[in-house]
């Protein structure tokens, strides 16, 4: 397993975020360090950010491209990180797995950055939550690309966004997924990156396993409690049982936020210890929820 060349698939959020660790950590004389962008996005703001710190901008359309045009494309790398999600539309993770093997890479990092998908199973609220496990079978059941999962549970910022409800700073209020019992672990979109690139780069290879990350690992009323330390107010509280997202899901199949407010409820896969993860046992400082807090909100007007 060599470092000699690694492909980012996307310049999201997160890919940025992976190919700006990236170039900071990998020798530009010994690692080619590539991005795949649609040929639309070629010319934007983000293939000119990367172009700027050295990294090579490649044309490719994850979601239109076949497998065979996709795998050619992969070919060249040892290492590719797919950094675009769900987005990309159902049945594109499957066929970057596929790709990457027909390809021959020698080490495939799939778009699995999020809770662990083994501990949930099949026929979750979250119904595409199976093509990770998908994604999961078919990268086991082969030998020819090495693979490797990075876990690092919600985007820290989720937490607090308003259409999702669990914290809603201009309503006062914080709901909790399940009970106030029910835990969670974060990681920052920045942290990931930092954590992805280390990963990767990390000597010996880390091949064929599940690697975790978390920013933080706490419950619905440790969260509540934090936010109201750290902004100084008192958000009104109110739990959504299981039961209550389930019948709201079922109201509305096809919300994508009620799918996952339903499988964050439940509590399996979506929460582990931080003294597991890779950031723990390196000892890497990350974000907490109180220091990310602190650092993006302010109590509204009315509450202080």
């Amino acid at each position: 397993m060599t470092h000699s060349s690694i492909l980012v698939l996307g310049a999201g959020e997160l890919g940025m975020a992976v190919l700006q660790s990236l170039a900071a950590l990998a020798a530009p004389h010994e690692t080619r360090i590539a991005v795949l962008l649609r040929p639309s996005r070629l010319h934007g703001a983000a293939a000119e950010r990367v172009r700027e710190l050295g990294i090579e901008v490649l044309a490719g359309d994850l979601q239109n491209d076949t497998q065979g045009t996709l795998a050619d494309l992969f070919a060249p790398f040892s290492t590719v990180i797919c950094c675009t999600g769900f987005a990309a539309g159902p049945g594109t993770q499957r066929k970057l797995a596929r790709a990457a093997i027909e390809g021959g890479v020698q080490r495939y990092v799939p778009w699995q950055f999020g809770v662990d998908y083994d501990v949930i199973g099949r026929g979750s609220p979250q119904d595409s939550f199976d093509e990770q496990l998908d994604v999961r079978d078919l990268l086991r059941g082969q030998h020819g690309t090495q693979w490797l999962i990075i876990s690092t549970g919600m985007f820290t910022s989720f937490l607090f966004e308003p259409s999702f409800g669990v914290v809603d700073l201009a309503q006062n209020s914080v709901h909790a997924l399940g009970d106030w019992d029910t835990a969670v672990t974060v990681t920052t979109p920045e942290d990931i990156g930092r954590l992805t690139a280390q990963i990767v780069l990390t000597e010996p290879a880390i091949t064929n396993q599940v690697v975790y990350t978390a920013g933080d690992t706490l419950t619905y009323g440790q969260l509540a409690d934090t936010v109201d330390e750290t902004l100084g107010i008192t958000l009104t509280r109110e739990p959504w049982p299981v039961a209550t997202l389930l019948a709201d899901l079922a109201n509305h199949p096809e919300d994508n936020l009620q799918k996952y407010r339903a499988v964050f409820a439940q509590g399996n896969g979506v929460a582990w210890d931080p003294a597991v993860t890779f950031n723990a046992q390196q000892q890497i400082a990350v974000t907490d929820v109180r220091g990310w807090i602190a650092r993006h909100l302010r109590a509204p007007a009315t509450n202080r």
